[in-house]
């Protein structure tokens, strides 16, 4: 009796262990599970934001290696000021892409727009936001008409928006008249677009916990949703991970920032907008039109949707984010001249996009593409700049990041077609 009072305790404690692997099997199965799900993605062609990430550790890693000063607080924080002009430029880049457009005319609208503020604000004594509005709205209007005219007239976007960087480059000109440079007021509501910092450390780790709260919430309900209407969804488990990261992520840079002069006002903003308008392209009907039709013009004619409409409203997106971007260019260097808008920038924009993870074919890329992008290019910047390094080299180096990110996009578009998905 004895006995078999032992042998049903030993097999009920048994079948109260928890099946399946334990401790290091469990730990080499889960890795096994990982390897295999981005072996899947790469054959796939579903290759994400991993190869810009990749790339950015990278660049971060080597700089290091040769300055130990480039991951200090002070030049991280210079460098996380620096993407934003350029950055926000680049986003309603994006948008351009999405559609399977590009706009060269960018460039130009950023120094119209800001020659607009500088001489109504300073040299005719129009009050700060007044001017401001007004030069966001030329942005906007003359994106507007560019897109009308490319929807109108079915001719490229390519085509139009270059013949828009001349005739906006031409307006600039005529608008700083003689004088040719304006200085702005140091102590204005532009200038302290890139020179206010929030001292207080409370208020960059609340933000940072923001942020990943929101992040998990909002995939939580996406994930409730997709179950309720039998749509494919993300584990928890993968969620959690997001959040987790994304978390570490913020509070890291958090940290960083708040050991020099904590975080800066413009990076506030891009990151607002970017998140702002991420949400606009993936989770409204007006972005699902966009993805749409970077799918297929004709096919998005004949699901009755909004050609028109939806080009004009894109490339007006555009010339808004490059008004915005050029008062926070002006901003950095408190001055307009009439070398606002020139230079790299437009390229600059391009690149950051594209690197970013943007497709060159349309349908497929974020608003987030542009700040790793600008991150990446940046990067280089500044750390070709502590290191000493000839400009030159600077532009082989952007270039061959920029190269690669286009045969990458190839690649992973001829991938998804062998697949079924593109």
């Amino acid at each position: 009796m004895r006995r078999m009072t032992d042998n049903t305790r030993a097999e009920e404690a048994a079948a109260a262990e928890p099946r399946g692997p334990h401790g290091r099997a469990a730990l080499a199965l889960a890795v096994k599970d990982g390897a295999d799900f981005l072996r899947r993605r790469f054959r796939a062609g579903e290759l994400g934001s991993l190869p810009v990430v990749l790339v950015l550790a990278t660049v971060w890693i080597i700089f290091q290696s040769l300055n130990n000063n480039f991951l200090s607080p002070r030049n991280l924080s210079n460098l996380s000021v620096d993407i934003v002009g350029t950055g926000l430029i680049a986003v309603g880049i994006v948008f351009v892409l999405l559609l399977g457009e590009l706009d060269l005319s960018v460039g130009s609208i950023s120094g119209f727009a800001a020659a607009i503020f500088a001489v109504l604000n300073v040299n005719n004594g129009v009050p700060e936001w007044i001017a401001l509005i007004l030069a966001v709205l030329a942005g906007t209007a003359a994106g507007a008409l560019q897109g009308f005219s490319c929807a109108k007239t079915r001719v490229p976007a390519f085509v139009v928006t270059l013949a828009g960087l001349l005739t906006w480059n031409g307006l600039m000109l005529y608008v700083l008249g003689t004088s040719g440079t304006v200085n702005l007021d140091e102590n204005g509501l532009v200038a302290d677009l890139t020179s206010y910092y929030f001292t207080n450390d409370a208020v960059a780790y609340s933000l940072a916990a923001l942020c990943a709260g929101l992040v998990f919430l909002m995939s939580y309900l996406d994930r409730r949703r997709r179950v309720a209407a039998g749509m494919p969804h993300r584990s928890m488990r993968d969620i959690v991970v997001r959040a987790g990261g994304l978390a570490v992520v913020a509070f890291t840079t958090a940290y960083l920032l708040n050991r020099f002069q904590g975080l800066p006002l413009a990076l506030l903003i891009f990151l607002v907008v970017v998140a702002g308008l991420d949400i606009v392209l993936r989770h409204t009907h007006y972005g699902r039109q966009v993805y749409a039709l970077g799918g297929g013009v004709e096919a998005a004619r004949r699901a009755s949707l909004n050609v028109i409409g939806i080009q004009t409203a894109v490339l007006a997106v555009s010339g808004t984010m490059a008004a915005v971007g050029g008062l926070f260019l002006a901003s950095r260097i408190t001055s307009v001249s009439q070398s606002s808008g020139s230079g790299v920038l437009l390229l600059n924009a391009i690149a950051a996009a594209v690197i970013g993870g943007t497709s060159l074919f349309g349908g497929r890329g974020t608003t987030w593409s542009a700040v790793l992008g600008m991150l990446v290019i940046q990067s280089i910047a500044s750390g070709m700049a502590i290191t000493d390094t000839p400009t030159a080299i600077q532009f082989v180096i952007t270039g061959g990041v920029l190269f690669a990110a286009v045969v990458i996009d190839a690649l992973s578009r001829r991938s998804q077609e062998a697949h079924g998905r593109a």
